[in-house]
């Protein structure tokens, strides 16, 4: 058995975002799973990062410019090309990068002889075998590659309960096409299949996660930056993330998109399958403030009947979370409302109010707002259950 097969996950430690440290954990590494053996000199590689928004890196909303420089270095060794691109909500366009590029701390890795892209033409991808997005828009700058990177960073999610490498790919849809596929795929399970569909399409070659400092709390923009220490890494994005959420305390179970990663058998049902090189444990943080992800509760349980339907519908209320605001903290700039793809926010004397009835659990609101005013609530009764 060659060495690639013996490991689905690496996991190196890296105290610090130094560069010098960096490079030489990135190496440690892919070194256990061959992780850059696909790369021939004269490639174009592209690396999909995490720029959620134009958020500074010591935010740790984004992938740290550190890790993406010290990719660049290696593949730059092996001779390829390397271009850096995303796709974060708001306006596709060469005006709006520059500032996430910018603000991202993406120059750097430039100067490392990256690449920023700047092709920002839309493409429709046609997915056949998929379960959900059989069709949906695509960045196209992601198809003129010969093989693609994931480099994601490792927090916390309003909607999936936790973003790292499928996560990622959203990012492969255009900014403001985005809510169209949180309006068709209001279910968080449809959602996550969605998710799943879309980083099966791309097929990155190689997932690479920066845990050096991961967001907890009112992630995946908003939260509280957290010391994890150390790089994880991948040719299986979804053995991945499962081993990225067992570091912060989730389960297969705690995050839709590794449920339906399971359930299509693009994942092992048994954690203890994943087969990892390193001391996961050494760096699981038992007190990660986690949030939790939607209930696919949707499906009716109690019955077809006028009382089982109430039932379901007083459960499904009941274990859902949903956006909250806190007012204290609002600034009154109807970002939330701008952003909602069910337009169920409506600005009242300055302020965000939500129709409940409409609103399809999203969590835009929450992960675009500029001040944290928008979090994930849960009933008084889940809270009091402790759940």
């Amino acid at each position: 058995m060659d060495r690639m097969n013996q490991y689905d996950v690496s996991v190196v430690p890296c105290d610090s975002y130094e560069d010098e440290q960096v490079e030489a954990a990135l190496r440690a590494a892919l070194e256990p799973i061959d992780g850059l053996d696909f790369v021939q000199p004269g490639m174009t590689v592209g690396i999909k990062v995490n720029l959620v928004m134009a958020m500074k890196p010591e935010s740790a909303a984004t992938v740290h410019p550190s890790v993406v420089c010290a990719m660049t270095r290696l593949l730059k060794e092996k001779g390829a090309e390397v271009v850096i691109g995303d796709s974060p909500g708001g306006i596709y366009s060469a005006t709006y990068l520059k500032a996430v590029y910018d603000v991202c701390g993406m120059r750097k890795a430039e100067k490392c002889g990256a690449r920023l892209n700047g092709d920002f033409s839309v493409t429709e991808a046609s997915f056949p075998e998929a379960v959900q997005a059989k069709q949906f828009p695509y960045t196209a700058w992601l198809e003129k590659t010969d093989a693609l990177i994931d480099l994601c960073k490792l927090k916390t999610h309003g909607m999936m309960g936790l973003t790292c490498a499928v996560k990622n790919f959203f990012g492969a849809v255009p900014g403001t096409r985005k809510p169209e596929l949180h309006y068709r795929y209001p279910r968080s399970e449809n959602f996550a299949d969605m998710l799943v569909d879309i980083f099966e399409y791309a097929k990155p070659r190689l997932c690479v996660c920066d845990a050096v400092v991961g967001m907890e709390g009112n992630g995946p923009t908003q939260g509280t930056p957290r010391k994890i220490g150390c790089l994880l890494a991948s040719r299986n994005g979804h053995r991945l993330d499962a081993a990225a959420a067992s570091l912060i305390g989730l389960h297969i179970q705690d995050v839709p998109t590794l449920r339906a990663a399971s359930e299509r058998g693009l994942l092992p049902k048994d954690p203890a399958q994943i087969r990892i090189c390193g001391d996961l444990a050494r760096f699981t943080v038992p007190d990660y403030k986690t949030v939790q992800a939607q209930s696919s509760v949707f499906f009716q349980v109690f019955g077809n009947g006028i009382a089982g339907k109430i039932i379901d519908f007083a459960v499904a209320r009941t274990l859902t979370p949903f956006p909250k605001l806190d007012p204290a903290g609002c600034v009154g700039c109807g970002k939330c409302a701008g952003i909602c793809p069910a337009k169920a926010i409506s600005m009242k004397n300055g302020k965000p109010r939500i129709k409940r009835g409409e609103c399809i659990h999203c969590f835009c609101c929450q992960e675009f707002c500029p001040k944290g005013a928008m979090r994930v609530g849960r009933h008084a009764l889940m809270k009091m259950l402790g759940k």
